[in-house]
């Protein structure tokens, strides 16, 4: 008998489907939407359909599951967060939804939740309120309460449920890094009960709720301290206080949502559950609020938004079967890398010596072996990635490729050549991408026989882990190549924004003045390490001294340049600087920068070498504060982020937010370097950088599109 109940004229998402063994499936099925999400209007159906369970004795137990193939429930419906004003209306909803789940978990009959696909946030939250959970070994089903990534907690008593069923330590884990736990892990951690392939995950879920015993698979029984920790007041007392201490020390107090987790956890466990829930309630509530959390849904929404467009409106693009890489670098192993990965499109790398194709193969391999070894993936699964990738020292092959991605020296008549050589071996359609940093793509185009396939697609490093890829059309681009590319990034995992071919692109052009602001500062007496902590805790995930180190000093010595003949001298790098490579200091990769490296490092601790002063003939005063320093070097950036949405460099606002913290890291929790133009008003940041040109020289001039926003009081969004 199938059950559909109305409500308000509404069908419900929630259906009732009766079995003749007495087992009755709540199905969940959100209409109209390609994934479950839970929406405000489930209470009045989940309580609907939870009295009927109630007034129906025949029913002897029930299986939670989803209607949506691949999917249990993804989570909260954001928008519905979005939509609260105040604080008490988030704290109704919240306890609205404790209330719903409460009756849940009290439901006489034993609830089984049958998972198969996205499990996170609130749709955890709900498998958790079920006595009992089974999922299916599918890739794709995951277990998570990643709310903390949007700067809220889990407000329909993840706070209080998930300790209880894999311990505190586990919990914190999970709840303050957002982490997500494949199906074995799940088992292991005590998350679920059973794990068994997707076509026996309802009968077996049914066999569970018609015997009714439910084991607790978690047991805190692997050391003595581990008992200890869990099982005492004491204990736990110590591991709050730990969690604390390393939230501080990643987040240095930027995001509240952390340290409100650990005080949910506590309330719970050290008090009583109804505390516990009150206090997540409330809790919940002051983040929405929170201007941190406002600026991470920003961040959500701008992102989702961006999976829906085409790299050009109207124009869709041509799907690509088959890619090639050129040079087997650590660039062009990393783009191999994504994609036969992510985008599943067999790689073909193409290298002037079999040495280099060996190097590109080696990023693969280690990066898969990594996750077998974390029995993240099976060997099997790994192989066959691994077989999607070939390479060749000729073009052997090309013919059939759908695009090319360049990733040779940054040496512009070699780019140019390769243009040509690729016409000559691969397709008329193929498309040439080419991963520069800096040459205009209009001059790498110059010699092309079919100028509208050739475009810029520039990763940035470590290709596997940076989610931000720059599309480059030049004026002679086609709009399908333009939409062809921006498709074929985000099948890597990249989020693309498309830029406009000039000098930098977008990110390095906002960087290179922060960079060089931080090195005038460094020249002028302040301590390396100070300058590189007062940016970390402004919110930057490393400082630009470091950075420098990171990316190699003589790649930012080449960007220079180039920069400042096309775009004027206040992009000049001091000129000081020349003689680090003199010295040869080119950074991490020769264990020789800003800081000590290799056997004259000590473990654990990042030292500065201090010969560097001697060599620049610095006198170190730090007279600086941290904020000074951090605001001169924030505050060139943006202002020549103004200059670029004026300039069009970038489509929009949205683009500029979204490269800077995607490319740069800039501070998520203050949205990006246009919003946080919005939060402190163009006119504060005018008369700053005026007060600063009139004491430190005109490099801190600011742009015309500021000023004129000053003046009118206009603002980005």
């Amino acid at each position: 008998m199938n059950d559909i109940i109305e409500t308000k004229n509404t069908v419900s998402a929630f259906t009732l489907n009766r079995q003749e063994n007495g087992i009755a499936h709540l199905v969940m099925d959100v209409v109209g939407d390609t994934m479950n999400t839970l929406k405000t209007e489930f209470a009045e159906q989940v309580s609907d359909v939870l009295a009927e369970i109630k007034a129906d004795s025949t029913i002897t137990g029930v299986v939670l599951c989803s209607g949506k193939e691949d999917s249990f429930v993804a989570g909260a419906d954001i928008n519905m967060i979005d939509r609260c004003n105040t604080k008490e209306e988030v704290v109704a909803l919240t306890r609205q939804g404790q209330v719903i789940f409460a009756q849940l978990e009290q439901l006489k009959v034993p609830v089984v939740a049958a998972i198969n696909g996205a499990c996170l946030g609130g749709g955890l939250e709900l498998a958790m309120a079920c006595h009992a959970r089974i999922c299916s070994d599918n890739p794709k089903t995951a277990l998570g309460l990643p709310e903390v990534q949007l700067g809220l907690l889990p407000g329909g008593g993840g706070t209080q449920r998930l300790p209880k069923l894999v311990g505190v330590q586990k919990a914190l884990d999970m709840m303050l890094t957002g982490k997500q736990l494949r199906a074995k892990q799940a088992l292991k951690a005590g998350l679920v009960n059973d794990v068994v392939p997707n076509s026996i995950l309802i009968t077996t879920a049914e066999k569970m709720a018609l015997a009714g015993n439910f084991k607790q698979a978690v047991k805190f029984k692997s050391s003595t301290a581990n008992k200890f920790l869990e099982g005492t007041s004491v204990g736990r007392g110590i591991v709050y206080k730990q969690a604390t201490k390393t939230v501080l020390s990643k987040t240095k107090g930027n995001y509240p949502a952390p340290l409100k987790i650990i005080e949910c956890v506590k309330t719970g466990m050290e008090q009583s559950p109804a505390k516990g829930f009150q206090i997540e309630a409330e809790n919940f509530a002051e983040l929405v609020m929170s201007p941190e959390s406002a600026q991470l849904r920003n961040l959500f929404f701008a992102t989702t938004e961006m999976k829906k467009e085409l790299g050009v409106a109207d124009v869709m693009p041509k799907k690509v079967v088959k890619a090639a890489v050129l040079g087997g670098g650590l660039m062009g192993g990393g783009i191999a890398f994504v994609t036969a990965t992510k985008a599943n499109v067999p790689a073909r790398i193409k290298d002037i010596a079999p040495k280099g194709i060996n190097h590109a193969l080696k990023y693969s391999y280690d990066i898969l072996n990594k996750k077998v070894k974390r029995r993240f993936m099976l060997k099997s699964q790994m192989q066959k990635q691994m077989s999607m990738i070939t390479g060749c020292t000729d073009y052997s092959g090309f013919k059939e490729v759908d695009i090319v991605v360049e990733a040779v020296f940054e040496n512009l008549e070699l780019k140019q050549n390769m243009v040509v050589e690729v016409e000559h071996y691969a397709k008329k359609s193929t498309i040439f991408a080419s991963n520069t940093s800096s040459l205009p793509i209009g001059k790498i185009a110059v010699k092309a026989e079919r100028p509208e396939n050739v475009i810029g697609l520039h990763y940035f490093s470590p290709v596997d882990k940076m989610p931000l890829a720059e599309i480059i059309p030049h004026e002679g681009t086609s709009d399908k190549t333009i939409s062809t590319t921006v498709a074929f990034a985000k099948k890597q995992g990249k989020t693309p924004i498309v830029v406009k071919d000039k000098a930098g692109f977008y990110v390095n052009r906002i960087l290179a003045p922060y960079m060089n602001e931080a090195a005038i500062l460094l020249l002028a007496g302040e301590p390396i390490d100070k300058v590189d902590k007062a940016l970390v805790n402004f919110g930057f995930p490393v400082g630009p001294m470091q950075l420098l180190d990171e990316v190699g000093i003589d790649v930012g010595a080449k960007i220079g340049p180039i920069l400042q003949a096309d775009l004027g001298d206040r992009f000049a790098a001091p000129s000081a600087f020349s003689k680090l490579l003199d010295d040869g200091r080119l950074g991490k990769k020769v264990d020789k920068g800003f800081y000590l490296y290799g056997k004259n490092a000590k473990k654990g601790k990042k030292q500065v070498d201090e010969s560097i002063y001697s060599l620049l003939n610095l006198k170190i005063t730090g007279s600086l504060s941290a904020d000074e320093i951090a605001k001169r070097c924030t505050f060139m950036m943006l202002n020549e982020a103004a200059r670029c949405v004026e300039e069009g460099i970038v489509r929009n606002a949205r683009d500029g937010d979204i490269g800077a913290i995607f490319g740069i890291g800039f501070p998520p929790f203050l949205g990006g370097p246009l919003r946080y133009i919005d939060k402190m008003g163009a006119q504060s940041l005018v008369a700053q950088l005026n007060q600063w040109a009139n004491q430190h020289g005109e490099r801190y001039k600011p742009c015309d599109a500021l000023v004129a926003m000053a003046k009118s009081g206009a603002t980005y969004y």
